[in-house]
């Protein structure tokens, strides 16, 4: 099982979350089950400007068991987490599909692909999101901002696609390892989306014709549901 959990602190918590991002991890590396995990910051204008949001943080977590993950959500450093946020937004998630590596690994794994896949009827018409992750070569993170910072077209695209119900964009490292996350309201949209928009089309040319990265990943998931708020409001009411 994935999940991902989208933090919002509360005044007064920016210098603990910016500590997190150094100390949370050697916590989270002993979490029993939880087998792959990044700790993800976000930038100002819905997290795709280069100026850093120090309210807003992202947990991404593969799991061995759901059971695993309920342990977890009881623990010490959840808690703290919690406690300090003013808003959590979290989603259970099971993989579609996922190609490309994330530091030199495939997290979400093909049997759980397989698995998810073969859902009922009923599942698959649940809500899909996308996570689009690379590291950026240096020299040309200028190029790629160019194309990819607040107010590009291409961002404006996923932004006002239909079907979308939130788009956010997360990172490991300000401007070379950047991650898009968005959920939509069904697989159609997402289709729609990816063949049908002219300015999404581009900009995937101008990637691989300018070899912008030098590792990336795509994942598609199935949304088996979600909790909390973000910016206020549950994202998906109405759709789970």
């Amino acid at each position: 099982m994935t999940t991902l959990t989208i933090f919002t602190l509360k005044p007064g918590n920016r210098r603990w979350g910016l500590a997190q991002m150094g100390t949370s991890p050697p916590q989270l590396r002993r979490v029993p089950g939880l087998r792959f995990f990044k700790l993800l910051g976000s930038g100002g204008t819905d997290g795709f400007g280069l100026k850093p949001n120090l309210d807003r943080y992202g947990l991404l977590a593969v799991w061995n068991s759901s059971e695993a993950a309920a342990a977890f959500a009881v623990g010490a450093l959840w808690a703290d987490y919690q406690r300090r946020s003013r808003e959590q937004w979290r989603l259970e998630l099971a993989p579609l599909k996922a190609h490309g590596l994330w530091d030199g690994q495939n997290p979400f794994g093909e049997g759980q692909a397989l698995a998810a896949e073969a859902a009922t009827s009923a599942t698959s018409a649940r809500p899909v999101a996308v996570l689009t992750r690379a590291s950026i070569h240096w020299l040309k993170a200028p190029r790629f901002w160019s194309f990819a910072g607040p107010g590009a077209a291409p961002l404006r695209a996923l932004a006002e696609a239909p079907g979308v119900r939130v788009a956010i964009g997360l990172g490991e490292l300000p401007v070379v390892r950047q991650a898009t996350f968005s959920v939509w309201e069904s697989e159609q949209a997402v289709q729609d989306y990816a063949y049908r928009d002219a300015r999404h089309r581009d900009v995937i040319k101008l990637t691989r014709s300018e070899n912008w990265y030098s590792e990336e990943m795509f994942a598609r998931f199935q949304v088996l549901s979600h909790t909390g708020t973000l910016d206020g409001t549950d994202p998906l009411a109405g759709v789970v």
